[in-house]
């Protein structure tokens, strides 16, 4: 399961392929595509998917017996890291740089002195400006680099690094001709672009380009038991979610697997959990099996949505950062979390019922809060139920250095988290 992750994190540099990944993933387990906004005619025991804006993938089944009864669970296909800006060549002192911007909350020393490269969607001309040629880039090779300050020029580095987000991250891409600096100024970004996918300068419209960390993950600790990977907030639920579902016979009801872009800058996209695309999935769905709003609203009513995203591990350098009785460690199974601001999604009675699955099923499980005076993050759980007006619980594998370009985990955690989706989905 673990290189089963691994390879599918590789093959997810950008959310655009977490998206073909997960296509990829979905045809191989025999599930059929459906064209999104164009009505469906859906058989019992059918299992489909469906891409919205090339970044969010939708998934479900149909019970071959019966279609009533609703369970969904949600994921994200995006990371932290950073987004190449438009006109992004700098040539500086006989250096070609690449201006670019933060994307979510990232941690942005974690990204110094590392091989990084590109990858995601470049928008190429068509045979009109409404019909634009989308193209899937990924430079499969390390690309650049932030090389951080040597110490000799500042002494009081291991005192704690203040980092610009413009003018202390911009990567390093190329060496340039001083004397054609001038000529060539921001070109050099777009004709090196132009050159890689086989077109001319002027057909490239637009680019949404990932810097993604080209270090691939792998297993470390005395006995193998820890994972170190980028991107493992959130693949580690994009993967659990779509191995469960692809591996389920639910022969009642419809089961779902909604994985939504954006989730690391708020969701309030049209590819986002905070939009009208997984409501417009359900109708979809119901009117596909002749069923009307009456019915959705009936299995909304008795249905569950399983928001899946990381969570927080107790760092052992760190224990003071931790809530003094909710205690997640590496190892210890899957993360059922809580929040009363409801940053997390969730109510006692969505949390005994994740809590009552897991112990049916002897699936180690654990729970987390956030110390009181530490706000801690969020996730599209609330979003999506309020959405939905559905029961819904936040739940994920603990992660150590979360937001970094590279995370850890345990092993035997992810497990746990698609042990859990497959009796969740079943």
């Amino acid at each position: 399961m673990i290189q089963e992750l691994l390879a599918f994190i590789a093959e997810s540099p950008s959310p655009y392929h977490t998206a073909r990944a997960g296509e990829a993933l979905l045809s191989a387990a025999g599930f059929s595509p459906l064209a999104w906004g164009k009505p469906w005619l859906l058989a019992p025991g059918g299992r489909y998917y469906t891409k919205a804006f090339g970044s969010s993938l939708l998934a479900f089944t149909v019970g071959a017996k019966s279609q009533r009864g609703l369970r969904i669970a949600a994921a994200h296909t995006d990371f932290p890291g950073f987004r190449v800006k438009t006109s992004a060549g700098l040539a500086r002192d006989g250096y070609g740089l690449v201006n670019v911007e933060p994307y979510g909350g990232l941690i942005l020393s974690s990204w110094l002195d590392r091989p990084l490269s590109l990858a995601g969607q470049i928008v190429l001309r068509g045979k009109d400006a409404f019909s634009p040629e989308l193209c899937l880039f990924y430079f499969a090779r390390p690309l650049l680099t932030i090389p951080r300050l040597a110490i000799h020029l500042d002494r009081k580095t291991n005192e704690g690094e203040k980092l610009d987000r413009q003018t202390s991250m911009t990567p390093v891409a190329s060496l340039l001709e001083k004397e054609l600096e001038k000529e060539i100024g921001d070109k050099f970004f777009l004709e090196k672009l132009a050159r890689e996918i086989g077109h001319k300068t002027e057909d490239i419209l637009a680019y949404e380009l990932n810097v993604y960390l080209a270090e691939p993950g792998s297993l470390l600790g005395m006995d193998g038991e820890f994972v170190s990977a980028p991107r493992l907030d959130n693949l580690t639920s994009v993967h659990a979610c779509l191995s469960a579902l692809a591996g389920q016979t639910a022969e009642n009801g419809v089961r779902v697997v909604a994985l939504f872009d954006h989730e690391e800058v708020g969701s309030r996209t049209k590819q986002g959990a905070d939009s009208s695309l997984l409501p417009h999935l359900l109708e979809a769905i119901y009117r596909g099996l002749d069923l009307d709003v009456d019915d959705l609203a009936d299995d909304l009513a008795q249905g569950f949505l399983l928001s899946v995203d990381a969570a927080h591990g107790l760092h052992p350098n760190y224990e003071d950062k931790a809530d003094p009785t909710n205690r997640p460690r590496l190892g210890q199974g899957l993360v059922i979390k809580r929040a009363a601001s409801q940053s997390y999604a969730g109510d006692a009675a969505s949390s005994a019922i994740i809590a009552a699955l897991c112990t049916e099923q002897n699936i180690p499980y654990q729970t987390f809060a956030n110390r009181s005076d530490i706000p801690g993050g969020s996730t599209l759980g609330s979003m999506a139920s309020a959405r939905l007006g559905v029961r819904a619980q936040d739940v994920g594998v603990p992660l150590l250095a979360m937001h970094s370009a590279r995370e850890l985990m345990a092993a035997a955690d992810q497990d746990a988290l698609t042990r859990l989706l497959s009796a969740f989905l079943a």
